[in-house]
Parts: C-alpha cells; structure tokens; sequence
C-alpha cells in the first residue's frame, strides 16, 4: 500500500515538473536554477538551455561544503548551498537567473535555497 502511495506521488510531481519546464526556459544570459531534493541531500544547478550546458552547480555533496554542513539542519544546509551557488554564478558572470522549483513546493529546503542565492547576489 505505501509503494502504491509513493510511487503516485513521484508521478504527481513529474507531471508538476513537467508543466513548470513547458513554462520555464534557460538561456546563457538568464539561466534556468534547476532544484533537486532528496530525501538528505540538495542539488541545484544553472542550467543554459540552448546549449544544454550546465554553467555552475552546487550541492550538499560538495567536498567545499561538507565540512560547513555536516551540523548543520537541512534547510540551513540548503541555504548555504544557494550562497554558494550564487557566488559561483557571480564568478561566472551570470546576474540573473530563472528558478525552476522541479515540482517541489516554494517551501522549506526548496525556498531557502533561494534565498541563499539572492542573498549572494543572484536575482532570481
């Protein structure tokens, strides 16, 4: 019964996605922040769609990061990762970006990340 429920519940956020991405277009002037939550971890990533280049990317996995985040709560985690991601892009160039939610609610892990990133100076 509780795959039954999960596996809908991937389904009902792919469909989200998929309407968000018919939406949401990236370019090299204004890439598309693309958000991925697991259940531990965070992955966000400035993607350039017309290339379909990834032009910088950030995540709780990160060797700079882990150390910062290993007592840290998940959502402060996420915010740090969005700072970090912001810097990134500033070191890149990029000023503007268009955030791409990935079917999650603006809410919690997903919010604070981009917070994180207009806080570093990413406007989102």
């Amino acid at each position: 019964m509780a795959d039954i429920q999960g596996k809908r519940k991937r389904e009902a956020r792919k469909r989200r996605q998929r309407r968000i991405r018919a939406r949401v277009q990236g370019s090299a002037e204004r890439p598309r922040l693309n958000v991925f939550r697991s259940a531990n971890h965070i992955y966000a990533q400035l993607i350039d769609d017309g290339a379909g280049v990834t032009l910088a990317s950030a995540s709780t996995l990160d060797q700079a990061l882990r150390e910062a985040i290993a007592s840290l709560k998940k959502a402060e985690a996420a915010r740090l990762v969005g700072q970090t991601l912001g810097e990134r892009a500033l070191a890149a160039g990029l000023q503007e970006a268009v955030f791409d939610r990935g079917g999650y609610r603006y809410h919690g892990r997903v919010a604070a990340l981009a917070e994180g990133a207009r806080a570093a100076g990413l406007k989102i």
